[in-house]
């Protein structure tokens, strides 16, 4: 750690970017211990400049009136998308429920 500390601080001269880069080393270690998958993470990291840009654009289409993302389509997606969040996001509730329960058993 000491020497990508010194790395860092000798291609930059700035503190700033130690600073950065203890903080981000913190976090990937939350994500490591949380069992975060990496991949997902660097796939949103790479998209989400491109899906934003186009969620932009469609609303200046629309001229602000978020209405267009209720056609067939654009719905489907939507619907889709809460689907898979509730289902990803499910367990994780569900674990800590039963683990509630245990406790005041």
């Amino acid at each position: 750690m000491v020497f990508i500390c010194i790395g860092v601080y000798t291609i930059s001269n700035s503190g700033f970017d130690v600073f950065l880069l203890v903080i981000f080393g913190f976090i990937s270690y939350l994500f490591i211990k949380w069992k975060c998958e990496a991949a997902p993470l660097l796939l949103a990291f790479v998209l989400e400049p491109i899906i934003e840009q186009n969620f932009k654009r469609a609303l200046q289409i629309s001229y602000g009136d978020p209405t267009i993302f209720t056609k067939p389509i654009s719905l489907g997606l939507w619907i889709f998308g809460a689907v898979l969040l509730v289902l990803m996001v499910l367990p994780v509730f569900r674990r800590k429920r039963e683990a509630a329960f245990q406790e005041g058993t």
